[in-house]
């Protein structure tokens, strides 16, 4: 049985450094944007993404891009 993964949606998190904890590992938050469609580039959401990431508070530590997928038999 053939099944192709169609792409629903995509999801832009940013991964910000909030601090250290008592043994001087980074402490991690993350931001997610949700809707973001399947079919932006990834140049696009990562220019988005350096763009928010200017505003806010803390340092960012990396940029995720997460997809979702509907799996339909074809």
């Amino acid at each position: 049985m053939p099944v192709n993964a169609l792409i629903a949606g995509s999801r832009l998190q940013l991964r910000l450094i909030t601090g250290q904890d008592l043994e001087g590992n980074p402490v991690l938050r993350s931001r997610s944007y949700s809707n973001i469609k399947g079919f932006a580039s990834d140049e696009a959401l990562y220019e988005t993404g350096s763009a928010l990431a200017g505003l806010q508070q803390f340092p960012l530590d990396e940029l995720r891009r997460i997809n979702e997928y509907v799996l339909i038999e074809s």
